[in-house]
């Protein structure tokens, strides 16, 4: 870093008075992260730490689509193939250590979650000290449609509220407007679009709680508390048939949801199932990281997720063959084989001192 700038490809970073933004700019591929990307983040947040004239900062995406459409599955597929997801791994463990660190950071970040923000790009911002959703905000886990899991502390995030609002949009991949993302604790505060511009000016001077004060706003309605009654009552407990059939006898509401959720690779939604429900007892968002880790390492070494990216990025015809085909041949077994600890041991993170995790 010279003068306040880091020179990484893909990764913006400039000083504005006492802010810090971190710009992704990678538009054609809607600022999916690469390993470069997380290791150029990482890098400014660790040197702005102690630099005196950074006093905040702020993460946002390059144009107008997105923030961050999520990791670059498609080369971890690739590597996969030609490793056995070694350079997958390394990704992981430094991505992962970059949602921590920003949970842990020392001073605020403000999260722009504009446009698409997906997987990855929930892991940079659903941990930061202040979330931002506008109207152009579709966010969600969308690792079901490709046979993966959801990571990047997903499982954490999406466990801290009650019911089962987060479930749902695990085991379905959906995304959600600004609204939702805020009752599934994945953001805080709703700013009109036009007045992002005027947010980070103003985050150049003053504090966060008192910048994005001025221009908050109350956020178009979304649809998740209408869903609320049928989702929690059908979600309960740890077994996706009988929450299928509960949602099946629910009404067309819940059938909309259980339709979605059978398009899914009945593996990673009953591996997504388990992971959540685990999530729930334990006691810091680096626990779930180092779970996630496990996961991530095993699930991607079956079949589905090459399949998953396969239809649905390479040659996009959205007809993935999943293997097993339905959710009664996920055997209890292989559920439980996702989450043994990886050839090369587990995700290493610092040790936590204090919880400061959304509740």
């Amino acid at each position: 870093m010279t003068g306040g700038h880091v020179r990484t490809e893909h990764v913006r970073t400039e000083l504005r008075g006492a802010l810090g933004v971190i710009v992704l700019d990678r538009q054609p591929a809607l600022n999916a992260l690469t390993h470069e990307m997380v290791l150029g983040v990482a890098d400014a947040l660790r040197q702005w730490a102690d630099d005196a004239r950074v006093e905040r900062v702020a993460i946002t995406g390059a144009g107008e689509r997105a923030l961050c459409a999520g990791g670059d599955v498609v080369s971890l597929v690739d590597d996969i193939r030609a490793t056995g997801g070694e350079g997958a791994g390394r990704f992981w463990r430094d991505e992962y250590a970059l949602n921590a660190a920003i949970a842990r950071y020392p001073k605020p970040i403000v999260a722009i979650q504009h446009g698409i923000v997906l997987g990855g790009g929930v892991g940079l911002s659903g941990h930061a000290s202040h979330r931002v959703v506008t109207d152009s905000t579709r966010i969600g886990f969308p690792e079901v449609t490709i046979g993966f899991v959801p990571d990047v502390g997903a499982t954490w995030l999406l466990t801290r509220q009650p019911g089962e609002l987060g479930t749902r949009a695990a085991l379905t991949g959906d995304h959600f407007g600004a609204a939702d993302a805020i009752l599934l604790g994945l953001a805080d505060t709703y700013v009109p679009e036009r007045r992002l511009p005027e947010l980070l000016a103003a985050l150049e001077a003053a504090e966060p709680d008192e910048a994005i004060g001025r221009f908050a706003a109350e956020p178009p309605a979304g649809r998740l508390e209408g869903e609320r009654a049928v989702v929690d009552e059908a979600l309960a407990g740890d077994d996706v048939t009988g929450a299928l059939e509960r949602l099946d006898a629910s009404g067309p509401e819940g059938q909309a949801i259980a339709a979605t959720i059978r398009k899914r690779s009945p593996f990673a939604v009953s591996v997504t199932l388990a992971a959540l429900r685990r999530a729930r007892g334990l006691p810091s968002l680096e626990a779930a990281l180092v779970e996630e880790y496990r996961v991530s390492r095993a699930t991607t070494l079956q079949p589905d997720f090459a399949e998953g990216v396969r239809a649905q990025l390479i040659d996009k015809d959205r007809a993935p063959k999943w293997r097993p085909s339905s959710l009664a041949g996920v055997t209890p077994a292989m559920v439980e084989a996702s989450f043994a600890a990886p050839p090369e041991g587990d995700l290493q993170l610092p040790a936590v001192t204090e919880h400061e995790e959304h509740a």
